[in-house]
């Protein structure tokens, strides 16, 4: 399969380095970002989900609709939609932007956060739950007949769908996480297997932890790995750099000043993610090519958070480290929201996929 690019979908101006109190969503900007993704050919936006934001779906349906090719990836958290229900609605959604759609699963990494929607399971029963959900979406997209369902979490009697995938039979299944858990049930059942910008050294292994579980449950095929970055880059290694310590600054700053999502009394994150970044980040601030961690400790390892420093040659080697290791989605997303996307589209997709084809021809013996 092709290396392929995702981004984040934002809905309005505001972003962690110039936060706007209370923004509502910006129909145009939402438009603008959602074009310039397409126009530079990002083949992904993902759509995320938090207990007091937007619904991704209203938004999700929206970029496919201004859009011609960017997929459009929903992230869901399986406490706040019945499965079949999810079901119809992302063949729905497939439908209307001709096969673009994907769903991205999260069993919830924050029982803070969970209990804001009426979800109190634990941390296992979550991930079960999870793995209930998938099967259900996967029968319900393939089965020609009603069927039943006696599940711990679910049961239902003859239901029937009627609304298909465009290809008949799935939508693409994206999990993430850094646990056993998320391991086993990404590995065994998703398309795809979403992990955060770690050292290549602690990604290879989570990788290899993904594809062991994958031969597991008998699987001919393994899910498609998908790390997270947020490169800061600028023409020299120089100016990125200074780039940097201004983005560092300024996220200190609004965290310090109330105006960050994450509070400066923020308790120790619960979920597995967070804390392998965070105990990575004691061991220094940068790792590999251009792996730069103080964005991590500055924002308490809240969601994505390690940065890619330097040129547009050195963060298209880095991530082409990664594509070495396995990863086939590359999920890249800055500070300056709008700007970056565009900053990349320009110069960082095409470098990459310049040395892509470097490799390839070397493979095929061309050069």
């Amino acid at each position: 399969m092709p290396t392929e690019f995702i981004s984040l979908t934002f809905p309005n101006a505001s972003t962690e380095l110039n936060p706007l109190p209370n923004p509502t969503i910006d129909p145009d900007y939402l438009t603008r970002y959602a074009r310039n993704l397409d126009d530079y050919e990002f083949n992904y936006t993902l759509v995320p989900y938090d207990s007091s934001h937007f619904d991704p779906w209203t938004i999700g349906a929206t970029i496919a609709a201004v859009t011609k090719n960017l997929k459009v990836i929903i992230a869901l958290r399986p406490n706040t939609l019945y499965p079949t229900v999810a079901a119809k609605a992302l063949a729905t959604l497939d439908q209307l932007s001709r096969g673009r759609a994907v769903v991205h699963f999260i069993a919830g990494g924050s029982d803070v956060e969970q209990a804001r929607e009426g979800d109190f399971l634990k941390k296992e029963e979550r991930y079960e739950r999870l793995e209930e959900y998938i099967k259900i979406l996967k029968r319900a997209w393939q089965s020609p007949e009603p069927f039943d369902w006696d599940g711990k979490y679910y049961q239902f009697k003859q239901f029937k769908n009627l609304v298909r995938p465009v290809n008949g039979t799935s939508i693409p299944i994206s999990v993430g996480g850094s646990s056993g858990e998320a391991y086993r049930i990404g590995g065994s059942l998703a398309d795809i297997f979403g992990l955060w910008g770690e050292p290549l050294k602690e990604t290879k292994e989570q990788i290899d932890k993904i594809y062991a579980e994958a031969e597991k449950a008998g699987r001919t095929d393994r899910p498609r790995i998908w790390v997270t970055f947020r490169p800061i880059v600028a023409e020299t290694e120089e100016l990125a750099w200074a780039k940097a310590h201004r983005t560092l600054d300024a996220l200190q700053g609004n965290r310090a000043e109330g105006k960050s999502r994450v509070p400066v009394d923020a308790a120790a994150p619960q979920n597995v993610g967070s804390q392998r970044l965070l105990e990575i980040a004691k061991r220094g601030e940068v790792q590999d090519r251009a792996l730069w961690y103080p964005t991590v400790t500055a924002t308490n390892a809240r969601g994505a958070s390690t940065a890619l420093v330097g040129s547009v040659q050195t963060i298209a080697d880095s991530i082409l480290d990664y594509v070495d290791l396995g990863a086939e989605l590359i999920s890249i997303r800055g500070y300056d929201n709008l700007n970056d996307a565009i900053d990349y589209g320009r110069y960082v997709l095409p470098k990459v996929r310049e040395g892509l084809k470097e490799r390839e021809s070397r493979t095929n013996g061309t050069h």
